[in-house]
């Protein structure tokens, strides 16, 4: 198993970090104190082509894989988190089951605009009564005519509310199987669709500068042919959309992890106390070794992960795995990184504060640790 990067993939990632120090960084703080999206950050993320990395060239993308894209996400979140996450939602949550499952007609109205970055997808799947139990949907969609007809509400949709926000795909109960369980289907409701009502922005504890919000549906109508898929494969799909995101959120949460070791190291480095910088006690050295090491291997994990899925075998393991050890590692990186820190690292101004906040959210998101769990422990052949 190899993971060193190509030349290609290292100029990539080169490039994205040059960008995210030299455009992200000085920016992104007023962004996220303000709680406002950064239209002009992502606008330039679409001139870059990062929207498009894991899309073919046909529909306008750069003809790369979920290699590329982890490569930029755990860039871009080196330096923050609501820029990272707000390109990750964009493409696997929003552009990519479109790409996966749409006709050919869905892919040349919506890829070559999602892939620009001119308009961003989300993907409407968790509920207020069902977060973990994404089985449970309640969310109704009735087959009137040549139109769906789609009632319920969902939560915590990010990208669902921008200004350039093109669509979102709604999972809804369509039908019923013969034992009664829900048949539970995907659509695409274009934003600005009567009857579809996008929530003010959810006041969060972190990820302040991206757009998360609640979703309600009522009555509203889309055309039959906005069915993405088959009838009743919904569930299927959403399962394989999460196993795929996971390694890209899992390289997001190394990007995170790793980005406390950059300011860590900086910071025990210029700053003195007794007469020395505090990056001269042992006390300080080891827990940044520590934060290291578990940076390292969080990238050896979400890359393993991302090297199955492109290479065509089974990855659900160890994307669950990458994504429970990188989230839990972000968390712990962050919280050593505050402490380093002392009382600067409760301030805003200072970067391991914004990445304190931002790190939670990462057990939580596309899967809580728990769900990782239960995955491996599935894929190792225990059942019940």
């Amino acid at each position: 198993m190899d993971h060193h990067l190509s030349p290609e993939h290292e100029e990539l990632r080169s490039t994205i970090e040059a960008f995210a120090h030299d455009v992200v960084a000085p920016k992104i703080g007023d962004y996220y104190e303000r709680r406002e999206f950064p239209y002009e950050i992502v606008r330039e993320m679409g001139r870059m082509g990062l929207f498009g990395l894991p899309f073919p060239e046909e529909y306008g993308g750069m003809g790369g894989n979920y290699l590329a894209l982890g490569i930029a996400l755990e860039e871009l979140a080196r330096v923050d988190s609501s820029v990272a996450i707000t390109l990750e939602a964009g493409v696997s949550l929003g552009a990519m089951p479109i790409h996966l499952f749409g006709t050919d007609e869905q892919k040349q109205e919506w890829l070559p605009r999602l892939c620009s970055g001119e308009l961003l997808g989300a993907f409407g799947l968790t509920e207020p009564d069902g977060g973990s139990d994404a089985g449970g949907t309640r969310t109704t969609a009735v087959r009137d005519g040549d139109e769906w007809v789609i009632n319920g509400s969902k939560c915590f949709i990010t990208n669902s509310g921008t200004d350039i926000t093109g669509l979102v795909t709604v999972t809804a109960v369509t039908g019923r199987k013969p034992d009664g369980r829900p048949l539970i289907s995907s659509i695409i409701v274009p934003s600005g669709t009567p009857g579809f009502t996008v929530a003010a922005p959810y006041s969060k504890v972190g990820w302040n500068a991206s757009d998360t919000r609640e979703l309600s549906f009522s009555d509203v109508r889309v055309p039959a042919a906005n069915l993405l898929g088959e009838e009743g494969r919904g569930y299927a799909q959403f399962l394989r959309i999460l196993d795929e995101g996971r390694v890209a959120i899992s390289a997001l949460a190394t990007g995170l992890a790793q980005g406390c070791v950059d300011e860590s190291v900086k910071y025990a480095k210029e700053r003195h106390a007794f007469g020395k910088p505090i990056g001269a006690n042992q006390a300080i050295q080891f827990k940044i070794a520590d934060m290291e090491m578990r940076a390292h291997m969080a990238r050896v994990g979400w890359r393993d992960a991302a090297s199955r899925l492109i290479g065509g075998e089974p990855f659900k393991k160890e994307a669950a795995i990458a994504k429970l050890y990188s989230s839990t590692v972000a968390v712990d990186n962050a919280r050593e990184a505050t402490q380093i820190h002392g009382g600067y690292g409760f301030m805003n101004e200072y970067p391991v504060a914004r990445m304190w906040r931002d790190s939670k959210i990462l057990e939580i998101g596309e899967g809580t640790s728990e769900v990782q769990r239960m995955l491996i422990v599935r894929e190792l052949g225990f059942v019940g």
